[in-house]
């Protein structure tokens, strides 16, 4: 038997994979969304885009922003009663509160 990979993107099919009309690039403007500190925002992987990526486990976390590092953002929520950090570019971080964060679907 062959020994299983564990990269970065192990196991992660589902949770990387998008609808036929989502495929490629998402527009210019989730680039390039400001956030401002404290601001809450929700973990969302972008998988066309590997920059910047935090790792699957955090897909979904709600997050609160505490200051840009250069064009990423450090957030910071508690898992499990321990307080983590991560640094994400903002095409994997979305508006808590907004409709794409609800699921609703694109207009």
């Amino acid at each position: 038997m062959v020994k299983s990979s564990k990269g970065f993107r192990s196991r992660s099919r589902g949770t990387f994979t998008k609808d036929v009309r989502e495929r490629g690039l998402p527009p210019v403007t989730r680039f390039l969304q400001k956030f401002e500190t404290g601001d809450k925002v929700i973990v969302r992987i972008e998988s066309s885009d590997p920059h910047g990526m935090p790792h699957p486990r955090y897909q979904g976390r709600v997050a609160t922003v505490v200051e840009g590092v250069g064009r990423a953002y450090k957030v910071t929520f508690l898992d499990g009663g321990k307080r983590k950090w991560l640094i994400a570019n903002p095409i994997h971080l979305i508006p808590a509160g907004s409709q794409k964060a609800a699921g609703a679907p694109d207009a």
